[in-house]
């Protein structure tokens, strides 16, 4: 077999503190592979990349300066339309990329110019972009010194930030003025304050976070602020599409047609588009790789993974690029879209291990069987796979590695004071899986048919230790996220065991049910060996509508586990669902009334409430019937086929209502509102339609809780 260059890529947008771990999974599964097969494996993250050069000095002058003509062609008279930038050459038609052995030399193609965004009126820029021309000079001299903060690189910075007269504050500092539950109504003018970072209480608005001390943390705090300011300017200035955490999200979700990315990919590119494609080629250049594997999680990945494969292609084309991810393995099971393949050469579902291995030795011989993976022959598009082929089971996987990513480079950010939800977003974790998919897999809105969820593979306690130290060695880093769908909890007493006998000194924490087998010594014992915050799914807090989930808790049993959590000093975070089909406005309430008990109990540290989805794949969606609920058809689909809209007879308004549910949540998680009628969340109703509540003097007002104002406190008490 010849030796084969292999790149693995994660596509902008994801979480900027520490790497998505896919790339770093396969990574440490071809390294166990290169020596039989010759392989040169590389990953790099070129969402990082996007982020660190648009986060920057010369990033933001560029910024600048095409605002700055968009406002010069406001006040310009109109001298016709003239010539625009030339668009860029698209793929070529046909049946993609020739197959060849190598890799063909690099073209000498330069990336495609950013184009300039739709004019704007200067009577209604945005506050975003106004406050950006007010303070241009001070973004670009403090853009660096912000992020080198941000990256750990600096902390004697944060004395400066925290003084709060470094770094220039936009519309996301607002919210300063206000601390939760609406007891500050100063807003976010800072009078006459003289620097200083301590303060009492009348004189700090961030006193009720930090008090007099935590300089680094009210620091970080506001360096995320002046970071979400400058996301603001790109997104509102520069192009619509762009996030933190997500680039082109609306492109690729629920997209049943391939047609709105293709546009998109092939439209004038902006200054967004046209770094990544710069990125793109450097990497070309740096890796000369004859195979690209391109990770797409989830929507909001799919028009930078299908950005950096066109890069690809115009610099290289006769490279390989093979796409996989959580967003194919859900969307994309009944792909037919033959365009998608001017971009990308093989599109592969499920655990990404086998089929990979498949499709690399299939390359290096010319042939062979392929496993779940989609090609384009003869102008149409089909799955080649083999049963003879199986996935690779969770012992054999081999320990991740983020050799090759700048480790250094990853920011912290820290936008949500609550101590629980920062965890997502501060500070770098090292990922593994105690269990590949789940262990109950009963869920009725789950994906329970598909391989994540349904093929339930333990993993050893000792070689997951093993694999921790491995990593600890590698890193540096002793922070661990199990990124388990539902971490079994016989599996995790056996990881904690041997965490304590080892002496091992981490810190960890992961998803779980809410189940009972977590008794009070259980949890000590995962306290004991480093376990500092768990989340799991409470979903709808009604014991009618768990059953009919058929998630196999009450409610009362989820108060006692979380309880027993909280006691033992680990943080809690619960997923909650809201829009469950039949679920009433009454239901809603009382949810949300047992969410505020849980909180007021101390079972809760943090929460998230997540509009329900009915799904291709999961027991709602392939049996509506039993829920009560129809289905509307779906039109005729080429692309992506996922969610499916769906006709409640409750007619409930719940939009309206999440409204009102994230709001309180809000407050719960920063210790306000507890004691409040839960009513008082929702607002007025702004408009007419099918409601089971009651207005009065024109104020839609939602009934009362049903449930009893100690439900919880009794459930606690065993009563």
């Amino acid at each position: 077999m010849r030796a084969l260059r292999i790149l693995l890529l994660t596509p902008p947008m994801t979480q900027l503190n520490t790497p998505y771990p896919a790339t770093a999974y396969l990574m440490g599964f071809l390294r166990l592979h290169e020596e039989r097969l010759g392989l040169e494996v590389a990953q790099a993250d070129p969402a990082l990349e996007l982020f660190l050069r648009l986060f920057s000095r010369a990033g933001l002058a560029q910024v600048l300066e095409i605002l700055r003509q968009r406002l010069q062609a406001l006040d310009a008279p109109d001298e016709g339309d003239g010539d625009g930038p030339d668009e860029g050459d698209g793929p070529d038609e046909g049946d993609g990329p020739d197959e060849g052995d190598g890799v063909d030399e690099l073209a000498a193609s330069e990336p495609d110019e950013p184009s300039e965004p739709d004019e704007f009126d200067m009577d209604e820029v945005p506050a975003s972009l106004a406050n950006f021309f007010a303070q241009a000079e001070r973004y670009l001299d403090t853009v660096d010194a912000a992020i080198r903060f941000l990256q750990g690189g600096d902390p004697s910075l944060a004395h400066r930030i925290a003084g709060r007269r470094f770094l220039p504050e936009g519309p996301r500092f607002a919210q300063l003025g206000v601390a939760p539950g609406g007891g500050n109504d100063r807003g976010g003018d800072r009078g006459d304050d003289d620097g200083d970072d301590g303060g009492g209480d009348d004189d700090d608005p961030l006193h009720w976070a930090f008090g007099a001390l935590g300089v680094a943390d009210r620091a970080k705090h506001l360096a995320s602020l002046y970071i979400d300011d400058l996301a603001d300017v790109v997104r509102d200035g520069i192009d619509p599409r762009f996030a933190l955490s997500r680039y082109g999200e609306r492109l690729a979700a629920a997209a049943q047609s391939f047609t709105p990315l293709c546009e998109a990919l092939e439209g004038e590119p902006t200054l967004v588009d046209a770094t990544l494609d710069q990125i793109a080629q450097e990497l070309c250049e740096r890796h000369r790789p004859e195979l690209v594997g391109l990770t797409a999680p989830f929507p909001g990945n799919v028009y930078g993974a299908l950005r950096l494969a066109r890069a690809i292609k115009r610099r290289a084309p006769h490279t390989r690029i093979v796409l996989g991810g959580g967003y194919v393995n859900t969307e994309l099971r009944e792909l037919s879209e033959p365009r998608l393949f001017d971009y990308v050469d093989y599109v592969t579902l499920d655990d990404g291990e086998r089929p990979l291995l498949a499709l690399i030795e299939h390359l290096q011989r010319g042939e062979g069987p392929l496993l779940r993976t989609f090609v384009r022959q003869g102008g149409a598009v089909c799955l080649q796979t083999d049963a003879s082929l199986h996935d690779v089971p969770l012992r054999d996987a081999g320990t991740p590695t983020y050799v090759g990513l700048p480790l250094a480079h990853y920011l912290s950010l820290l936008e949500m004071l609550n101590p629980m939800h920062r965890l997502w977003s501060d500070g770098r974790w090292n990922k593994l899986t105690v269990a590949h998919g789940c262990y109950w897999k009963k869920c009725t809105f789950c994906d329970v048919t598909l391989d994540y969820i349904a093929r339930y593979d333990p993993g050893s306690a000792e070689k997951l230790v093993d694999r921790m130290t491995a990593m600890i060695e590698e890193t540096g880093q002793t922070g661990f996220h199990f990124v388990d769908e539902a971490a079994p909890p016989s599996g995790l007493r056996a990881l904690a065991e041997r965490l304590l006998a080892r002496k091992l000194a981490v810190t960890w924490w992961g998803n779980i049910r809410f189940e009972k087998a977590f008794t009070p010594e259980l949890v000590e014992l995962l306290a004991a060996s480093g376990c500092v915050a768990i989340s799991g799914g409470l979903e709808v807090a009604s014991d009618r509508l768990l059953a009919l989930i058929n998630k196999g808790v009450t409610v009362a049993q989820v108060a006692r586990v979380t309880r027993a959590f909280a006691e033992a000093g680990i943080l809690v975070h619960a997923y909650l669902m809201y829009g469950f089909p039949t679920e009433t406005v009454q239901e809603t309430v009382d949810s949300l009334e047992l969410v505020r008990q849980l909180f007021a109990e101390g079972c809760l540290h943090s929460a998230f409430w997540h509009r329900f989805a009915a799904t291709v794949h999961s027991p709602v969606g392939q049996r509506p019937e039993l829920f009560g609920i129809r289905l509307r058809p779906l039109p005729a689909v080429t692309f992506a086929r996922n969610d499916v809209g769906f006709d409640d007879p409750t007619g409930v308004d719940h939009d309206w209502l999440g409204e009102g549910l994230r709001r309180a949540l809000y407050n719960f998680m920063h210790g306000a509102g507890l004691d409040e009628d839960v009513r008082s969340w929702f607002g007025t109703r702004p408009r007419p339609g099918r409601w089971s509540g009651r207005r009065q003097q024109g104020r839609a007002v939602v009934p009362a809780p049903a449930v009893a104002p100690d439900v919880i406190r009794r459930a606690l008490r065993g009563a």
